[in-house]
């Protein structure tokens, strides 16, 4: 039986595909900061399903992501979900600041024991959710912005890192468009909102396949190639609420 690790599994994309992971059999561990709100995963399939608090930006998240990579049998899959992000033209100071913790920091420990935890135990799969957001740089969200730019850097310098040392670990770099989460849970009209179920099974399908990048949907990978064309001179006088 296989096993895989969702940190940030309360909610949204993580709760979805952790179902989907349960529907086909997997030994499955979630964890968030919310753990009253994992149990009703944990009622799926109480003989496979456990469920841990975990805040990912405290100083002892490290050890709980290796403590859940462990046990009775180590995990083939680590998945990072866990992230924050929040429109903040006004730029609050508290929300840029919470946003780097728990999206730099609290990604980075995590990810990098789960790195470490695989290249010791003969190999694994680091899939993380980063965003179509790291393309350019959104006047609308300038830490959620940038920290998913780094998270999809860090990912890459991880892959590279994992072949100067023979780790044996494989990459996916989940970057979806806006998904109907609680994330989008404003006044905001966003554009182009996709299903959740629908993109829970994209995602499913592409970790699966244990595919290296995968921008969920269609509609949103022509969109990222065309933000790619737009020169930055442009790109930071346009008008867009972006």
């Amino acid at each position: 039986m296989n096993k895989i690790v969702i940190a940030g599994a309360s909610s949204g994309i993580g709760y979805e595909v952790a179902k989907l992971y349960i529907g086909a059999g997997w030994q499955v561990v979630v964890a968030a900061r919310r753990v009253e709100r994992l149990q009703s995963l944990v009622s799926l399939a109480p003989d496979r399903v456990s469920a841990v608090a975990l805040d990912v930006a405290a100083d002892n998240a490290p050890a709980i992501v290796a403590s859940m990579l462990g046990g009775d049998k180590n995990a083939d899959v680590y998945f990072h979900v866990a992230g924050i992000g929040h429109n903040n033209i006004s730029l609050d100071l508290k929300t840029e600041v919470d946003t780097v913790l728990t999206n730099s920091k609290g990604f980075v420990q995590c990810v990098a024991t789960a790195f470490n935890f695989f290249k010791d135990n003969g190999g694994g799969h680091i899939a993380v959710v980063s965003s179509i957001a790291g393309t350019k740089g959104l006047g609308s969200a300038p830490s959620y912005s940038a920290t998913k730019r780094m998270q999809s850097h860090y990912i890459q310098s991880l892959a590279r890192l994992s072949k100067m040392t023979k780790a044996h670990i494989t990459f996916t770099d989940i970057r979806p468009g806006f998904v109907d989460t609680d994330i989008l849970a404003d006044d905001n009209n966003y554009p182009m909102v996709l299903p959740l179920e629908y993109s829970a099974k994209r995602i499913f399908k592409a970790l699966q396949r244990r595919r290296r990048k995968a921008i969920i949907d269609w509609k949103y990978w022509f969109l990222v190639q065309f933000w790619k064309c737009i020169p930055d001179w442009i790109w930071e006088r346009l008008p867009w609420k972006l």
